[in-house]
């Protein structure tokens, strides 16, 4: 029977266990170069004996990013830079991973612990936002209005995500996450919220995201996992029809070439009743699997050992992503492994941990 440390293979990557972390951004870059509290935050989570680690939203360029404090991978210093954080990760034992993403009309805005309202357009910092159409996303502090992109627009962000997957390639990163939910950009093309577009990309919403993924698929390796985290709904009173479009266009993601796919919402308005609480978004993540049959993993409320070894057990997911857990304890596969019992849990640890955890048991 699979459990949370059963191994997991995807094409040519094999990952120990089940745990995942998931891209939880740091908000600590400087021109979006990664430094030494990436190399520490990262690495201390892969030797903690997670299976796979993947880096926060990552820009695929300037004006993509969520705050001017986030990483990139649109230049050669940063591409060096996370040359040096993925073998960080590997060096932890983890498979190394990368979420690329264009914040759209969420871009441009300070961190969240200031306020994580739009950069005034008359601050120097200040940058152009895109979106499908001309809509801000609120009247509280994300309220500039983006310039709605025109088709030059919308091909120069989907060369910019083939760039960005060629960057994290030359680096050393061996599984890719395209961020497609959140309300960032890509997401915000499939939302009827954000777009209002009467052209190609508005008729078919799904059209920039199939589109973005195949150019991906180009030049990331066949080998390689290529996989989305996708707003599946918003908990707006219209899920079960978001849903039932989101596992459509999923159908055309996994007939392009997605090998898996990260369950989550979208994200793109506030009205919304969220149910949150422990595992919410696994009885989604489950419809998905089942109806598509492809590989799903989801986040969202995953931090107890018992709830994440369930969700594999049952089959409703195939890794788990288990986020603010490892920031309290990055330890926390550890943990796990004890609380659930697995023989001789220390291995799950460097053998300089290990060794004196099982020599000595006080």
């Amino acid at each position: 029977m699979k459990n949370l440390f059963s191994p997991f293979s995807l094409k040519s990557i094999n990952l120990k266990n089940r745990i995942a972390l998931p891209p939880l951004c740091q908000f600590m870059a400087e021109e979006g170069v990664p430094n030494d509290w990436h190399f520490a935050h990262y690495s201390q989570i892969a030797y903690g004996g997670v299976g796979l680690v993947i880096v926060e939203a990552t820009g695929i360029s300037s004006e993509g990013r969520i705050s001017p404090k986030c990483l990139g991978i649109w230049n050669e210093e940063q591409k060096i830079a996370h040359t040096k954080l993925a073998k960080e990760i590997k060096d932890g034992g983890a498979v190394a991973g990368i979420q690329i993403a264009h914040a759209g009309r969420k871009a441009n805005s300070e961190v969240p612990w200031d306020g994580a309202a739009h950069i005034p357009q008359n601050d120097p910092r200040a940058l152009e936002i895109f979106g499908p159409s001309a809509i801000a996303f609120d009247d509280k502090s994300l309220t500039r209005v983006p310039k709605e992109m025109t088709i030059e627009d919308i091909k120069k962000v989907q060369n910019d995500f083939v760039s960005a997957a060629k960057n994290a390639l030359e680096a050393g990163y061996e599984w890719l996450e395209l961020h497609f939910a959140h309300g960032y950009l890509a997401s915000s093309f499939f939302s009827s919220y954000a777009n209002q577009r009467t052209d190609e990309y508005g008729k078919d919403k799904g059209k920039f995201l199939l589109e973005t993924l195949k150019a991906v698929r180009e030049v990331w390796p066949e080998h390689l996992p290529l996989t989305a985290r996708f707003g599946v709904l918003e908990f707006d009173d219209k899920d079960e029809e978001t849903l039932e479009e989101s596992i459509e266009l999923i159908k055309k993601f996994k007939e392009n070439g997605l090998d898996m796919i990260s369950v989550s919402m979208g994200f793109n308005t506030l009205n919304t009743q969220i149910p949150w609480g422990a595992a919410f978004m696994v009885p989604f993540t489950k419809k998905v699997k089942n109806e598509v049959n492809i590989p799903v993993t989801t986040a969202w409320g995953l931090g107890q050992s018992a709830l994440a070894n369930n969700a594999i057990i049952n089959e409703e997911l195939d890794i788990v992503m288990v986020g603010k857990a490892h920031f309290v304890n990055p330890h926390w596969t550890y943990q796990a492994a004890k609380e659930l019992r697995i023989e001789k849990p220390e291995r799950v640890l460097p053998v300089q941990y290990s060794f004196w955890l099982e020599k000595y048991k006080v």
